[in-house]
């Protein structure tokens, strides 16, 4: 059996190793022989600071012996703020189960709420939505950070999005409250965590990090890594996708290894190297600091088969919650539990969107079954007394609507869900999606003009977008979507003709927010893509630069950048695509929220337009015109498709006619030779 000093030796002088240790080395040895029985870890890198020749090659040092079987192995895995309130994260929920599967002592550590309970539920939640301000990052940034934290301290209040800093204000984050949260709330939490926890039971920490966790959680390891020298950190999460995960090993002390992309495999292995003293850097997908550099990454495969998944452990959540004490029951009620049913995207895979970075190194779709997942809501709803989920899934998998939906149906099974889904869904899909519980959804809408969709690569039209916005309203489907603008090669024409289109939609749900011109994220292809996607300059978004210290390279370290792409428009051609989106989202939120709807027999329909609930109109057609009317209700149609399936002795041109006269009365949309009608069917549900 090898001793825990012997493996030190096997560690220091590996094939990876340049034969020079450093601080990060000597941790990793340190751990080792604190783990052993015999020479102390100091002796041994006594002996080893002149090292002249390699003793044992590195696999070698594999299994624990009985003794060291036997003593404890603990591991807390940690999510920080800025993970919002309303849901556990299923990364934890996810690796915890994961561990334990695998025989570890994994403990999750919801930390996000103790912080939500000291500032008040409604501020966090609302810096939690503050994301591409990174004003979450920089509250922490000196906890973080200490005298390395850029100065001065209200450096980045000044350019806060003006729409982002007035919603801030309605719950009372106004300068002041926000520098009081950095300079003493901040703080004070942390050095709080440090006895509210017993740290000391546990040898391994891990922290999962994603978009506004990287600075608090920087934070906790730091104060931790000082507490408890022996203490081994892990980081991974989608802030640690790609380079990044690579510059922040880097460039954090605090960090002993990171995994980077899916940890399904490489977490477990990973315990099992750090339990038995194995050296975790040759784990695919594991990277750390050697010799004062990291270590090469090798490409761990990815997990296929999900049904092998367990169910996510999110029990540590709710006993947390219900400890701290500090939600409103309105405020319980909105607690989703999240499960997935899909990683990837099967469009992406085929057409990545121009914009869309999300993905990241794991594109490809993969989907469990639908069994499974019936099996694991059952479970988690018994377990959390829960019926609200919240699918993290990037995009539907189109057979969900043929088996998961249908066979929830048939069960009678009360649970609602939100999902994301590509928007080119059928009436009769939307349906299927209501009857199987989906009761919000994001579709991915960002235009209503077909020729932007085409500039995006989307897959769909700006007329199948209203007509999902149409029946997902008639089926009481909320819809989150987002009108993005600043595509190359984008006309003023384009938003024009969208504007005309957007005031006659005022009876549905408008976009989340005002228009937005699009990010650039890293791993989208204008970040990637220059050949397609010429700029005139990328560099990281400024705000990076007001939270990290100098030393971080921030062009392999962040997720958003600063960008001018060439052949696109400037701002001050999309102000009237702005006024039309806040009139609409006026008009939305007004007492009186606008409808149309329509009543139809053979031969016969009446509208009653309330789009405008001061100016009611009422239209009544009759005969052919009517049958047109309602035949262009369910999906778009051309004038010799009606023909068709009408059976009508008129003529295309006639057919034509009459539906243009029903679009310039605002009733009904064209795109090219396709119409469809706006109005919403009065009777509920069909």
């Amino acid at each position: 059996m090898i001793s825990g000093p012997v493996a030190l030796r096997i560690l220091l002088y590996s094939p990876h190793s340049s034969g020079r240790w450093g601080v990060d080395d000597a941790r990793h040895a340190i751990w080792i022989c604190q783990r052993s029985r015999g020479e102390s870890a100091m002796s041994v890198l006594h002996e080893l600071q002149e090292p002249e020749e390699r003793l044992l090659p590195a696999t070698l040092a594999a299994t624990p012996s009985p003794a060291e079987a036997a003593q404890p192995f603990r591991i807390a895995l940690v999510a920080m703020p800025f993970l919002a309130t309303y849901a556990p994260s299923i990364q934890l929920g996810l690796l915890t189960a994961i561990g334990a599967e695998r025989g570890f002592d994994v403990s999750s550590l919801h930390l996000n709420l103790d912080f939500a309970r000291a500032i008040g539920n409604a501020q966090y939640n609302a810096l939690c939505a503050c994301g591409p301000n990174r004003l979450g990052e920089w509250l922490f940034a000196p906890a973080a950070f200490g005298d390395a934290a850029p100065d001065p301290l209200d450096l980045l209040l000044g350019e806060i999005d003006p729409v982002y800093a007035d919603e801030l204000s309605k719950d009372g984050l106004d300068a002041e409250r926000l520098l009081h949260i950095r300079r003493v709330e901040a703080p004070a939490y942390i050095e709080r965590l440090l006895d509210a926890v017993d740290w000391a039971a546990y040898q391994v920490v891990g922290f999962t990090s994603s978009f506004e966790q990287n600075a608090a959680s920087f934070a906790l390891a730091t104060r931790l890594k000082a507490r408890f020298p022996s203490l081994t950190t892990v980081f991974g999460g989608a802030n640690f996708d790609g380079d990044m995960g690579i510059e922040w090993v880097r460039s954090i002390d605090s960090i002993d290894y990171a995994v980077i992309g899916e940890a399904d495999a490489a977490f477990p292995e990973l315990l099992h190297c750090l339990r038995t003293g194995t050296d975790p850097a040759h784990v695919a997908g594991v990277v750390c600091r050697r010799g004062g550099a990291v270590t090469p990454l090798k490409t761990g495969a990815l997990k296929f088969k999900l049904d092998e998944s367990p169910v996510p452990d999110y029990r540590e959540y709710f006993e947390r919650l219900d400890a701290l004490d500090f939600l409103t029951r309105v405020e319980r009620r909105e607690i989703r539990v999240p499960f997935e049913s899909a990683r990837g995207c099967w469009w992406g895979a085929k057409h990545h969107c121009t914009f869309c970075g999300l993905n990241g190194s794991s594109m490809a779709y993969r989907s469990k079954s639908a069994t499974k997942v019936i099996d694991e809501l059952q479970i988690l709803s018994r377990r959390h007394h829960s019926f609200n989920f919240f699918a993290v899934d990037n995009i539907l998998d189109p057979v969900y609507l043929k088996t998961f939906f249908t066979q929830l149906t048939d069960n009678g099974s009360d649970y609602e869900f939100f999902y994301e889904i590509k928007s080119n869904l059928t009436r009769a899909q939307l349906r299927t999606l209501h009857e199987g519980g989906v009761r919000q959804m994001q579709p991915g809408i960002e235009s209503l003009s077909t020729p932007v969709l085409k500039l995006m690569r989307k897959g769909v039209t700006g007329i199948q977008n209203v007509n999902l916005m149409r029946w997902a309203r008639y089926y009481n489907i909320r819809v989150g979507w987002n009108l993005l603008y600043g595509f190359p090669h984008e006309t003023a024409a384009h938003y024009a003709e969208q504007c005309q289109l957007m005031r006659k939609l005022h009876h549905l749900e408008p976009p989340n927010t005002r228009a937005t011109r699009i990010a650039m994220q890293r791993f989208s292809p204008i970040f990637s893509d220059r050949a397609n996607f010429p700029a005139l300059y990328t560099r990281p978004s400024k705000n990076y630069a007001q939270v990290y210290p100098a030393h971080v390279r921030l062009e392999h370290a962040v997720y958003y950048f600063d960008y001018e792409l060439e052949n696109t428009l400037d701002e001050a051609d999309f102000e009237e695509t702005q006024d039309t989106v806040f009139a609409w989202k006026a008009a939305w939120d007004a007492d009186r929220r606008p409808r149309m709807e329509f009543r139809h027999s053979p031969d016969f329909v009446q509208i009653e337009d309330r789009r405008d609930p001061l100016r009611p109109k009422s239209y009544s057609i009759e005969g052919t015109r009517a049958q047109l009317y309602a035949a262009c209700s369910d999906e778009p149609h051309t004038p010799l498709g009606l023909q068709r399936l009408l059976n009508l002795d008129w003529s295309c041109e006639r057919i034509q006619s009459a539906l243009d006269a029903f679009e310039a009365l605002g009733l009904s949309m064209r795109e090219d030779h396709r119409y469809l009608s706006l109005a919403l069917p009065a009777s509920r549900w069909r």
